[in-house]
């Protein structure tokens, strides 16, 4: 087995002329081939090596997604140093944290704007002696400070032979990326993955969805997280696959930016997923006449049809004859206006979907597959695939991956692609990582077919005052089936009842005050209380009485990474919530 490296460089020799990745400039795509970006990799690890970056010495990396950050990353495994991503939305003091945590000499930043947050912090940064700013920042006056050119200059340097004595040095045991978790508890810490994990991770899963060098990503999401690095880096190291550089995560850019690329395969968390499901399902609601009944037709048709190919068959008969009408009338014109119209490999993950928003894109004859699982376990814990899939579950066990669940409950994971432990914190890897099995933290149970259900997080487990203990993801995920809530915290640890805070999706809000003529503030908003309150009511009925919520409120904002209560992957960090939020908490328990 190659290194993830390895396959890049290997990659500029087998298919030097095809596409590794693409940048829109000037309106257009270009393309940059696998020869290139090979001889980039190659001239960065040596720069790094010229800097003194020496084996297992960390390089800390802070910008959006675009080819220096890739490159910054592979460059570093290359010669044994361990790249380590910062989130974009990390305040000074955050990055100081990582950069101090993980000792690095050398960190990459996009622009301006990142190289103030390190400048506040340096003098707290003994051991960071360089910064590279990425192609196209602006010069900094700084001795510190290098521009991406003069960067790539310093590998002029360095031999050909001492680099290569550096890659074959490079065991797939070592230590080769260092994942920092967003931190919804806690300092993030920092999750160690071999150069095995990696790669092989990567492998397993590329039969199963047949992805091949033919295939498109499109890379939007925060690289410092293990799930787009799978799909960037990993996947496209390991497939040839080209990847295309969004511009920029405003949505309305992503959204033009999917349509262009058409990507084979894409990924997105789930939040990504219910935005896409609230603007498609707003379109659909204002057919009316014979196009509304076409579209309820086609969307019946379309959930026959998924139904079957998620157990392994496909229609025939009438029923393949309904939907190669119903993809001619509907399906395929709702594809092409999302730019998923050439998607085979559609994929959600990184928190929980919920089964109402798969089997809305699954009547579109869009069939999503949801993955679990965490950076300890290199992204994948289970998988959804074709032929085998269950909206609400997160799949089978991921290809060679041993799934068991605890007496009390946890789920526990063994494989290649478990961790190595957390960097510099050997209590912490001690309670995760026991005898070979990593202890997920949270809680599921096997079906009769073999399928992963996630109950609950151990840790998010609500005891009331009565004693009773209560998963807050069910009832979550159901209030958020209401497209106008945007996210739902359940509250009552210690308390004599279950309550809700949720906040309102803003395009959803706006649209929903236009149509009832109410202009009142979300939180000031009777229409909207009255909406919410049938979706509590409705969602009651599927719960016992003690976990049923007897109040809500409806915050004044919204949750946000700049708040504080969202991570930069967009899971809820809860405890912030209860803080930020206290005064209406308490409101509710008067």
């Amino acid at each position: 087995m190659d290194t993830i490296p390895a396959k890049v460089l290997k990659n500029g020799d087998s298919m030097p002329g095809r596409p590794a990745y693409y940048v829109k400039e000037g309106g257009h795509w270009q393309a940059t081939s696998w020869r290139h970006y090979a001889g980039e990799v190659k001239t960065a690890a040596k720069a790094m090596m010229a800097l003194g970056v020496e084996t297992g010495d960390a390089v800390n990396i802070l910008g959006f997604n675009r080819p220096e950050w890739v490159i910054s990353d592979v460059a570093a495994m290359a010669i044994g140093a361990v790249p380590a991503g910062i989130y974009t939305t990390n305040a000074p003091e955050e990055c100081q944290y990582i950069i101090g945590h993980s000792e690095a000499p050398v960190v990459v930043l996009e622009d301006e704007g990142q190289w103030h947050k390190v400048a506040q912090v340096r003098d707290e940064l003994p051991n960071l002696r360089n910064v590279v700013m990425m192609r196209g920042a602006p010069e900094i006056d700084d001795p510190m400070v290098l521009s991406w050119d003069d960067f790539m200059k310093k590998g002029e340097d360095v031999s050909e032979e001492a680099f290569q004595a550096r890659l074959d040095a490079v065991d797939m045991e070592d230590l080769a990326t260092l994942i920092y978790t967003s931190g919804t508890t806690g300092p993030p810490k920092g999750v160690m993955l071999s150069h095995k994990n990696i790669a092989w991770t990567a492998a397993q899963i590329s039969p199963v969805f047949d992805i091949n060098a033919d295939d498109r990503v499109l890379s939007y999401l925060p690289l410092s997280h293990i799930a787009e690095q799978s799909f960037t880096i990993h996947s496209a190291a390991n497939n040839g696959h080209p990847v295309y550089y969004a511009e920029s995560l405003d949505p309305a850019v992503l959204v033009e930016n999917i349509k262009e690329v058409k990507p084979t395969v894409f990924f997105g968390v789930p939040r990504i997923w219910e935005r896409m499901h609230a603007r498609v399902s707003g379109e659909l609601a204002k057919a009316t006449g014979a196009k509304a009944k076409i579209a309820e037709w086609a969307l019946g048709v379309g959930r026959k049809v998924s139904a079957l190919r998620n157990r392994g068959e496909e229609p025939s008969g009438l029923l393949a004859a309904q939907h190669k009408v119903a993809d001619a009338l509907v399906f395929s014109k709702v594809q092409s206006a999302m730019g998923l119209n050439e998607a085979r490999v559609r994929v959600s993950g990184a928190a929980p979907v919920s089964a109402e928003i798969l089997d809305f894109f699954a009547s579109l004859d869009m069939i999503i597959w949801e993955v679990y699982g965490q950076s300890e376990d290199s992204g994948p814990t289970s998988f959804n695939v074709p032929g085998r899939t269950k909206f609400g579950s997160v799949g089978p066990p991921y290809p060679n991956v041993e799934v068991q669940i605890a007496d009390d409950g946890e789920i526990l994971v063994r494989g290649d692609n478990v961790f190595m432990g957390y960097y510099k914190d050997e209590e912490a890897t001690n309670e995760t990582l026991v005898d070979g099995w990593l202890h997920s933290g949270d809680l599921g149970e096997f079906d009769a077919d073999g399928m992963l259900w996630i109950t609950g997080r151990k840790k998010d487990i609500i005891i009331t005052a009565g004693g009773k203990n209560v998963a807050p993801k069910p009832l979550e995920s159901g209030l958020k089936n209401n497209p106008l809530i945007g996210e739902a915290v359940i509250i009552g640890d210690r308390r004599k009842f279950l309550s809700a805070v949720v906040s309102v999706d803003e395009a959803e809000f706006t649209a929903f005050q236009e149509r009832v003529g109410d202009a009142s503030p979300a939180h000031e908003s009777e229409a909207l209380r009255k909406e919410i309150q049938s979706t509590v009511d409705e969602l009651n009925t599927k719960f016992a009485r003690v976990e049923q919520i007897k109040k809500f409120a409806i915050l004044p904002r919204p949750l946000s990474i700049e708040g504080g209560e969202l991570t930069p992957t967009l899971k809820v960090k809860r405890n912030k919530v209860s803080e930020h939020f206290a005064d209406v908490i308490e409101e509710m328990y008067v």
